[in-house]
């Protein structure tokens, strides 16, 4: 079964995720398995908004409590008064025990409902698709209910995170998710990430001393792939941090180019306010474009 086409040709930071959001994640090793788990946890606790933790059935839940405790402080007063909780799939579809995605969609559109009673903001949910091999479903009806979930975002008060690990699903079925999804994650916190576009460059994650040499040489190859056009767009509304070693290495470089006609930076207030800072307005043919964030 072929998932529709989606509009996610590269990836988000797990930072940016927002109620109304559906995303897909995947993973091979503990470091990216855990570390998206506790920032979109810590990420919902921190904006009001109730989390259930659907993490891998074979996981005692101590263990992921601790895990996440250890990276939020406030998981601890957060699991007290409800506003983080700890679940199953299986318990997710009580009193049923056989998965359907009309099940499963209803459960999780009363836990959101409860949770707006219950005054927060909406509901995040993390759930990893080690379920599938716990419970047995037939792997086509879960990518189905996966491409078809979209009334469950559409009020923008739930939002959620379908975790895969890549050794325990098909390439295939991955890639398809990863398609499936309207939003795929980066796969791990702090990386960033780099896509040519035609007429530029889109930066995603975190621009930093780790990956300053990175950013370096795909804004080189963009500029170089840019010559004789009219105009060059750099991206960097996906951007969660902007260093400013970064930020003077970026227009280091775009002042010594001479081969575009007009260069243009799209970014939030925060990176903005560095580049300007930084002499942004110094450099001719460059025009800075601040977005809401």
């Amino acid at each position: 079964m072929s998932p529709p086409a989606r509009a996610n040709p590269s990836g988000v930071p797990v930072e940016r995720m927002r109620l109304g959001d559906h995303a897909f994640a995947s993973y091979d090793d503990d470091e990216a398995r855990w570390g998206i788990l506790i920032a979109f946890a810590h990420r919902g606790l921190a904006r009001g908004e109730k989390v259930v933790m659907l993490a891998d059935p074979g996981v005692p839940r101590d263990e992921v409590y601790e895990r996440l405790h250890a990276h939020s402080p406030t998981a601890e007063a957060a699991r007290a008064r409800g506003q983080l909780a700890f679940s199953s799939m299986r318990e997710l579809i009580l009193p049923d025990t056989r998965f359907t995605a009309k099940r499963q969609i209803s459960r999780l559109w009363e836990e959101t409902e409860r949770a707006h009673a219950e005054g927060y903001a909406g509901l995040r949910s993390v759930i990893d698709m080690a379920w599938v091999q716990d419970l047995g479903p037939d792997v086509e009806a879960v990518m189905h209910r996966e491409t078809h979930a979209d009334a469950l975002f559409a009020d923008r008060r739930y939002a959620e995170i379908c975790t895969y690990d890549r050794r325990r699903f098909a390439p295939e079925v991955v890639e398809a998710m990863r398609v499936g999804h309207p939003v795929a994650l980066l796969e791990r916190l702090g990386a960033l990430e780099a896509v040519h576009t035609v007429n530029g460059l889109r930066l995603a994650g975190d621009a930093d001393v780790a990956t300053r040499t990175q950013l370096q040489i795909e804004v080189r190859a963009a500029l170089a792939q840019s010559q004789g056009a009219s105009r060059l767009l750099l991206d960097l509304t996906h951007l969660c941090f902007l260093g400013v070693d970064c930020a003077a290495a970026l227009l280091r470089l775009l002042a010594g180019d001479k081969g575009c006609e007009r260069m243009e930076i799209r970014c939030g207030p925060t990176p903005a306010k560095v580049l300007r800072l930084l002499g942004a307005g110094t450099i001719d043919r460059l025009v800075l474009c601040e977005v809401a964030a």
